[in-house]
């Protein structure tokens, strides 16, 4: 049998042929077509639970970079925001404030806790970090130095203050206070009027270049009387660039705000909108008196 013969074939085998390279090209042709992965379809549901729980994460994320450290400070000056951050709550911020608005100083850790009330574990997870004046912690020394003062002398009372009202205070009000000058002045009213007024004297740390020492002084002279009428942005309503001209809002959270939003039905109440990544949660109680839900 020579060569020639091999390639000799009669009817069934060349039909047997072609079948066989037909499905040859068929298999191949599947195997490139078709995607044998598994893939399984996630209901409605699952990919909202899916949305919340990335949400979550990075509001986790988000709050272990921002917490809040603590640095030596006069408790005499802690403002409501301040109280807040430390864990006071409004009564024994309220109590503070009461005292020191009749001209008097808490001297030590025992006077602080006899004035605010505060509970023994708190007043031990702060009393170390309060820092009083040298004549405080020195007053005997201080006694023999300037004989002709009384111990009294040291707890001069301050003169009369006149408190206004923040939200009526003019540039030259503002400008009396030492460390305002003419920019700083013009930055804070120009804040109120993009907020329709300010809620919390606590907002003062929310203008650029207003040091600790400036903003305590503001407090001394400066009280919010009166919530003002703000007009409210609707949440579920307004449009990304409408919510980027709140100083609360970046372009970037207004954009995450509406994601979020139209993911999951609306937004009922400041709870939901802390779930938006990049959201400011510790500012979330006064950024809530300017939304409407």
């Amino acid at each position: 049998m020579n060569f020639k013969d091999l390639l000799n074939f009669n009817r069934e085998q060349r039909i047997g042929l072609v079948i066989l390279v037909a499905i040859i090209i068929s298999l191949q042709l599947s195997y490139y077509l078709i995607d044998f992965s598994s893939t399984k379809k996630m209901t409605p549901e699952e990919e909202k639970w899916l949305s919340m729980q990335t949400a979550i994460d990075s509001l986790k994320n988000n709050s272990e970079e921002n917490s809040y450290k603590m640095y030596p400070f006069n408790p005499n000056f802690i403002t409501d925001f301040k109280g807040y951050k430390l864990g006071m709550n409004v009564e024994e911020i309220d109590r503070l404030l009461a005292f020191r608005k009749t001209g008097k100083f808490v001297n030590s850790a025992e006077e602080f806790q006899k004035v605010t009330k505060v509970s023994d574990s708190l007043l031990a997870a702060i009393s170390p970090y309060f820092k009083f004046p040298d004549w405080v912690k020195n007053k005997q020394l201080y006694a023999k130095q300037y004989p002709k003062y009384e111990a009294q002398s040291f707890y001069k009372k301050e003169k009369k203050i006149v408190i206004l009202d923040i939200n009526q205070a003019s540039k030259e009000d503002l400008m009396k206070i030492y460390g305002i000058g003419d920019a700083i002045s013009d930055r804070i009213l120009k804040q109120k009027e993009q907020l329709g007024g300010f809620v919390s004297m606590a907002q003062m740390e929310d203008v650029w270049g207003l040091s600790p020492e400036v903003i305590a002084e503001l407090n001394k002279y400066f009280r919010v009387t009166v919530i003002p009428e703000v007009r409210k942005i609707d949440i579920n309503n307004e449009s990304v660039k409408n919510l980027a001209k709140f100083p609360y809002f970046r372009y970037a959270l207004a954009r995450e705000i509406v994601t979020y939003r139209s993911m999951n039905n609306g937004i009922k109440s400041i709870e939901d909108l802390t779930k938006v990544q990049g959201f400011p949660v510790d500012k979330s109680k006064i950024i809530a008196l300017y939304l409407d839900f």
